[in-house]
């Protein structure tokens, strides 16, 4: 009885935290059906008539294609990169233990735990001092370095789960070193890099203070900076900025709902045999 009462309770519980997680999302797709006069006086009422046609504005406005490409190009790049460094290193000093080994492992760590805003004007300098500052390409290089010590945690945590007993049936077998981690171990890794990718996807498509601080050029805006141009300095467009970010939105939440049956075992299995 007791069990069923405790069930009951983390049932509501986690209900409310999905409702109030998933009311503002409610309220954006809601309103972006309405006129600007419907929407400021009847914020919570269901649209007298669907006005799709703000998101045919939107899609103009923001230039949606060009924008989903720079947003594209900035996680391909990132993510790519986390991915490969990451996967190599984690392995890598997963199966060789020593204080060398441990030191860097430790390092990579507690690096991710510096928060962002302590590092973002030195960042932006040195990115600026590299040129690569104002390109989705140069934004991508920034976050490989802030992402790579967190997916190198869950990759070194999963390596342990694989027999070592394969790394020397390869080796002796006059496998190499690189061929052996891409050809043997990396398809054995698929769990935690889906884990990783999405993670990191979500991430680099939601975020905004770096790439407002990164990205100088209109022509290089990624979809949530164009969508933050449509504030003005005394008028909202309203609409349009919340069919821009049910745009935004709708790409990254079928990616997630593709490979959310890897989210939770690549985390758990990484994080526990870490």
């Amino acid at each position: 009885m007791k069990t069923k009462a405790v069930n009951a309770l983390a049932l509501l519980a986690l209900a409310g935290a999905a409702i109030f997680t998933l009311f503002p999302i409610y309220m954006a797709a809601l309103n972006s059906l309405k006129t600007d006069g419907e929407m400021l006086s009847r914020v919570l009422a269901l649209p007298e008539r669907l006005q799709f046609a703000n998101y045919a504005d939107a899609y103009r406005k923001i230039d949606f294609p060009h924008s989903f490409a720079n947003t594209v190009i900035v996680a391909v790049v990132g993510v790519g990169g986390i991915l490969l460094f990451a996967s190599m290193a984690g392995y890598k000093m997963s199966r060789t233990p020593g204080k060398l080994s441990g030191f860097l492992f430790g390092f990579f760590v507690l690096s991710s735990l510096i928060p962002f805003h302590s590092i973002m004007i030195t960042l932006v300098r040195i990115a600026k001092g590299l040129t690569v500052q104002g390109s989705t390409f140069g934004l991508g290089l920034v976050y490989i370095g802030l992402g790579v010590a967190m997916a190198i945690f869950l990759y070194h945590g999963f390596v342990k789960s694989i027999p070592r007993e394969l790394d020397e049936a390869a080796l002796i077998d006059g496998c190499g070193e690189l061929r052996l981690f891409f050809v043997v171990i990396l398809p054995l890794l698929l769990p935690i890099t889906a884990t990783v990718a999405i993670l990191n996807t979500l991430w680099m498509w939601n975020d905004f203070l770096l790439p407002l601080l990164m990205l100088t050029d209109s022509s290089s805006y990624t979809l949530l900076i164009s969508t933050n141009m449509l504030f003005g300095e005394y008028n909202n467009d309203w609409s349009a900025i919340l069919s821009s970010l049910v745009l935004t939105m709708l790409p990254i939440l079928i990616l997630y709902v593709m490979l959310q049956k890897f989210i939770l075992k690549g985390i758990a299995e990484g994080a526990i045999k870490g």
